[in-house]
């Protein structure tokens, strides 16, 4: 074997070896979505329409750092329900998700303050909330505009009605 072909080798095995440890270090290791409490939770809109959702409940802090990491589709009535203890300036990303999401993020009284809409997937891109917020509810890209759920929409769920 010439030099030549042993240095194409050895690049060969470094790049196959660098790919592997970077699809080992984003392929965290996941608690199955079935672990997560569930809920239910309705949005009201403006105009009186009523939306109901089956939840997952992301209340504590490994489940919200998890998220909908690595899930490859969400129907459309489906979602993952983020509970904060107290009211604050939350912040997302997208790293690991999959697919795009509607994230709607609601004061202590259950209004829905704004809406991050059809995120983008994988982004490390920070998706902040306008103002303090005690949940952030993340649903498939686009079901919140297919809806007609803006803000100002309210949210009826246990954690809202304290």
């Amino acid at each position: 074997m010439n030099t030549l072909h042993r240095l194409f080798l050895l690049l060969l095995v470094s790049c196959t070896l660098s790919s592997a440890r970077a699809t080992t270090e984003i392929e965290p290791s996941l608690e199955p979505l079935s672990n997560f409490p569930q809920s239910t939770l309705t949005i009201v809109t403006p105009n009186g329409r009523q939306h109901l959702f089956n939840v997952w409940v992301a209340d504590t802090d490994a489940h919200r750092e998890q998220g909908l990491m690595m899930v490859k589709s969400l129907a459309p009535n489906t979602g993952m329900l983020f509970i904060f203890d107290q009211p604050e300036k939350v912040q997302m990303w997208m790293k690991n998700t999959l697919i795009p999401l509607d994230m709607l993020f609601i004061d202590s009284t259950g209004r829905i303050d704004s809406i991050a809409e059809n995120t983008q997937p994988m982004s490390l891109s920070i998706i902040s909330a306008r103002k303090p917020v005690i949940g952030v509810l993340e649903i498939a890209g686009g079901v919140a505009a297919k809806n007609g759920i803006k803000s100002g929409a309210i949210m009826k769920h246990p954690a809202f009605e304290k």
